[in-house]
């Protein structure tokens, strides 16, 4: 590839030469004025990408006032999302219907990934929203640039980079059930060193995990401290380095099940979490930025504890996993033409897992597997305003060997302020290490596959005032990994534990297909200077296709109609509110289709006034009108809530 890199730019004309590439990194350029989307690996402007996005800045963020960033993605198109409780419980999400270990979720350009849970996918009850200065949410299959598990989407969270020599903020609110969150952070650019660090610190009474209807009473808690760090240092006028870190750590009540009736009940046990992100990278810029070049090694690190303060006997931990992803990779991209740039790379990546419930196990179970990766993709622009896009990915997995993935699409935005979208994606979701090595593990197991494309139209009008949008999208997966039970008098060899002969209560098995397929619509309008309303609507047809009983049912936990709006209004003395709505159909809690969740609607009231320039106050009421409602079924979720705090931007 470096040969190939090389040979192009000797070939090329001096005259060319002046065309500058884009920053190979996804969490480059976070401030930006102009919209751009990292996600696609690199900065590209927002009306030159193929697939559906969201992109949500810093004042949007903070516009919210969300605690966490489930809760902001909620506010998006094409996004349901299942929480077993209050804050900090298991929270899954789901990106047009995908399984919830189907959409990458990628923190300051390093993917977020758990290889100790059983799918692999990362929680997202301990992520806040923290320091972070914007959020992209890209959706469609998009493993050609990020590889296994965006089948769904990326969802891509930036933090802060400071453009002042000295500059900082924090965020201190409380509410209801004694919450309180605070959040501080400070940097600074001076001359060839730019950094930043900030933390978070969080903490409520919470509600019963377990829903009041089916006897919850008493409050699980929760606790989280975050920290978070930025370093970019540049060495030469073309050559930089960057560091970056993470660590969380929360502590979660929960509730568990009776030993003899396996009913749901109260219980003091509770879980910690621990997580930490590390990446170390280098920057090249070759021939005048041209070739920019990107090496970097990353390390994330999870470590989960469960804990029952009742037991008398023996420990008290009832189970402990750890996780580690070790990543090396780097990523060119080269200006090949004028308005034409390609971007590729090669990654390493060594994965680790290990758990146990000493309650049930002697041994604990626990693997590793590598995988290495090369991809490329090019863009650029064919005629004004029409670009395309197409790449390929080869992966090859210790496990199963090597496969090809490809892409491609369009943008083509029209002097009529109309833009048109269309894209092809092939994804796949390799198996995760407690299903290939777990005491249920299958060695033999072959990644999920999907193909998906969508089409769609953007529409500006009035200078700018007014937003319209509407996507429709397909996707077919197949070879989806689903747990196959076993009785304890079955022929099936499988339903013994490798290496024992001893009988297991089941094992992974490659099975499941899945359809999906639906419309999303999206509008913004600023009526005037003072009012502005804003909405979306989600139709998500996301079902069933195994062989057997369960053809055609919808998938578990998938509303298959949801809508949010708001309406927002400032007033004299620059106060604003917003009153915002969120309304989600039925869904089922089960592969059978038997336990129906209903649907709800949610209101929220937001409120806040600048003071002495700096400053806002800020106040809220969500769930306003005390709607009980579940993601899960027998999990309780948050009734009236009232908040209010200070935010300053110093």
């Amino acid at each position: 590839m470096a040969k190939a890199v090389l040979l192009t730019l000797a070939t090329l004309s001096s005259g060319t030469l002046a065309q500058v590439a884009p920053t190979p990194d996804a969490a480059s350029d976070p401030g930006a004025p102009s919209i751009t989307v990292t996600a696609t690996r690199v900065p590209t402007p927002i009306d030159q990408v193929a697939s559906s996005v969201t992109v949500l800045d810093k004042a949007a963020i903070d516009a919210t006032q969300d605690i966490g960033i489930s809760e902001l993605l909620l506010r998006t198109p094409g996004i349901s999302i299942s929480r077993n409780g209050g804050y900090g419980t298991d929270t899954t999400l789901r990106l047009r219907g995908a399984e919830g270990d189907q959409t990458v979720i990628v923190l300051d350009g390093v993917k977020l990934t758990d290889p100790a849970s059983p799918d692999g996918a990362f929680n997202l009850g301990n992520l806040l929203t923290g320091d972070a200065q914007r959020v992209e949410i890209l959706r469609g299959p998009q493993s050609t640039l990020w590889g296994s598990q965006a089948i769904g989407g990326v969802v891509n969270i930036v933090t802060a980079l400071p453009t002042r020599p000295l500059e900082g903020s924090f965020d201190i609110e409380g509410g209801s059930r004694d919450t309180v969150d605070a959040r501080a952070g400070v940097g600074g650019k001076d001359g060839r060193v730019t950094w930043r660090l900030a933390g978070e610190a969080f903490t409520t009474d919470g509600i019963s995990a377990l829903d009041t209807r089916f006897g919850g009473q008493e409050r699980d808690g929760y606790t989280n401290r975050t920290a978070t760090g930025r370093v970019e240092i540049a060495l030469t006028d073309d050559i930089s380095a960057d560091l970056r870190g993470y660590y969380a750590r929360g502590r979660t009540d929960l509730d568990g099940f009776d030993p003899v009736t396996f009913a749901p009940v109260d219980t003091a046990e509770y879980e910690t979490n621990r997580q930490l992100l590390g990446y170390a990278g280098l920057n090249a810029d070759l021939f005048g930025g041209r070739l920019r070049n990107r090496i970097g090694y990353s390390y994330t690190d999870t470590k989960r504890n469960n804990f029952d303060p009742s037991q008398t006997t023996g420990a008290q931990t009832t189970f402990h996993a750890t996780g580690s992803t070790q990543r090396i990779d780097y990523q060119g991209t080269l200006a090949i033409i004028e308005g034409w740039n390609a971007v590729f790379g090669v990654e390493h990546e060594h994965s680790r897992f290990r758990s146990i419930s000493p309650q049930f196990q002697i041994d604990p179970d626990q693997g590793s597997a590598s995988l290495t990766d090369e991809y490329v993709q090019v863009n650029g622009e064919l005629v004004q305003g029409l670009t395309l896009t197409g790449g390929v990915r080869h992966d090859h997995y210790t496990s199963y060997g090597g496969r090809f993935l490809f892409s491609g699409g369009a943008a083509w935005k029209l002097p009529t302020g109309t833009i048109l979208r269309a894209s092809y994606g092939e994804g796949f979701k390799a198996p995760s290490l407690y299903q290939l090595y777990s005491q249920y593990g299958n060695p033999t197991l072959k990644p999920a596959k999907s193909t998906g494309w969508e089409a769609g139209v953007e529409q500006h009008l009035w200078a700018e005032r007014i937003t319209l949008s509407a996507a429709y999208f397909e996707r077919r997966t197949r070879q989806q990994i689903i747990f196959n039970s076993c009785d304890f008098v079955s022929a099936d060899p499988l339903c013994l534990t490798p290496g024992t002969g001893v009988p297991r209560f089941g094992y992974y098995l490659n099975l499941a297909r899945a359809v999906a397929h639906g419309v999303e619509l999206t509008g913004s309008v600023k009526a005037t200077d003072r009012l502005t309303l804003d909405g979306n609507y989600s139709w998500t047809m996301a079902e069933d296709r195994s062989p057997g009983a369960t053809h055609g049912n919808w998938l578990p936990r998938r509303p298959r109609e949801e809508a949010n709006g708001s309406v927002s209004y400032r007033w004299p003395l620059d106060i604003s509110t917003t009153v915002a709505v969120r309304w989600a159909g039925h869904s089922f809690d089960d592969t059978a289709n038997l336990t129906r969740l209903a649907g709800y609607t949610l209101v929220d009231l937001r409120a806040e006034v600048p003071v002495a320039g700096r400053f806002t106050l800020f106040a809220r009421a969500e769930n306003l009108l005390d709607k009980h409602y579940e993601t899960a079924f027998q999990f309780g979720s948050l009734g009236r809530s009232v908040y209010g705090g200070v935010r300053a931007r110093l």
